[in-house]
């Protein structure tokens, strides 16, 4: 038999208007009566019907989350942190992964308008024409935004980022503290405003130790586990540093296991730093050495933002900036002297 409105209301003790209320996050509910009426749905596996919902003007409850590669463990542990804050309030998330293909972005896009999302969150650059099309179709629309992780807002929207140059410019103080000197970095691409910002916060800490940056060690490539070996494994065959900092913590693995493929210790004949503090940073021989990402407290921040948005709480965009940490584990250690 279908569970209905009035089953929820009947084992919660409360009214069909608290249930609704709840299902629509409308009204004034206490916390507690919140949860136990979400509680109680769970438990009754009672799914609202949102697309009759969309078709009455009401909310739906569903957020739209963008996102560039669900398997990079930083979107993987970023998506569940805007999850898990999104369910606190009532809402759900939809993720759609794009793998940085420009049709997929137009496509889901498309699809979070047809679902009436009440609200779509933004983790990736939007570079291509016909996404930025679509941008414009969801605008037009009233859906409101929000960015997370980038910082180049093709339209008026909300933005939770960390401070990028910092981050760069900690993880190179941290390096120079060990006595490096000839430090190689793996980066991206270099089309994101992150990116660009942690290579100048890096650049900035170097020219203040009075140490070059020699521009042949900066290396480009894809942010995949193959594309870093690759990348690490020409590098080191070439010319091997000291020190490498990586872009993110899945090119930090790659990088160890190209220097293990020819014999190179690390941290004793070269020290890593990587960026992001995921569980590959724990998980990986020897523990890496880090800069963190508040991952949860940056999910929190952009779900509170949307939603306030949603609720009609707020007018005005809001543009938040979240520090990084250095966390020091074994895969750095003093430069050595080399003959």
């Amino acid at each position: 038999m279908k569970i209905t409105i009035y089953d929820v209301a009947d084992k919660a003790g409360v009214s069909i208007t608290t249930v609704s209320r709840v299902i629509n996050n409308t009204g004034r509910i206490s916390d507690k009566t919140r949860q136990k009426v979400l509680s109680v749905m769970e438990e009754m596996d009672y799914l609202p019907n949102v697309h009759a919902s969309a078709l009455t003007g009401k909310r739906t409850n569903i957020i739209g989350l963008i996102t560039p590669d669900i398997s990079n463990p930083f979107f993987g542990e970023l998506a569940k942190s805007i999850e898990d804050s999104a369910s606190l309030l009532g809402f759900h998330i939809m993720i759609c992964s794009t793998d940085y293909h420009p049709e997929k972005e137009t496509k889901y896009f498309s699809m979070l308008k047809q679902k009436k999302a009440d609200g779509i969150i933004i983790a990736t650059g939007i570079e291509h024409a016909d996404s930025i099309k679509a941008l414009d179709d969801i605008v037009k629309s009233g859906i409101p935004l929000a960015m997370i992780s980038q910082d180049r807002p093709l339209v008026p929207m909300d933005v939770v980022i960390i401070d990028d140059f910092l981050g760069g410019y900690s993880a190179a103080k941290h390096l120079l503290s060990l006595g490096h000197k000839k430090i190689a970095c793996i980066t991206g691409d270099g089309s994101t405003t992150s990116e660009k910002d942690r290579m100048k916060g890096f650049q900035e800490a170097m020219r203040e130790a009075g140490t070059h940056l020699d521009e042949s060690l900066i290396i480009p490539t894809r942010y995949s586990l193959e594309s870093g070996k690759k990348a690490a494994g020409a590098l080191f065959d070439r010319d091997l540093p000291t020190a490498v900092f990586a872009f993110n913590d899945v090119l930090s693995c790659a990088v160890i296991q190209a220097a293990r493929l020819r014999g190179i210790r690390v941290p004793e004949d070269l020290s890593i730093i990587g960026f992001d503090n995921t569980i590959l940073a724990e998980m990986v021989d020897p523990p890496l050495t880090t800069m963190a990402q508040p991952i949860h407290e940056m999910g929190r921040r952009v779900v509170q933002l949307l939603i306030d948005e949603i609720q009609g709480k707020k007018k005005t965009k809001s543009k938040i900036i979240l520090s990084p940490e250095l966390v020091v584990r074994q895969s750095t250690a003093p430069a050595k002297t080399r003959p």
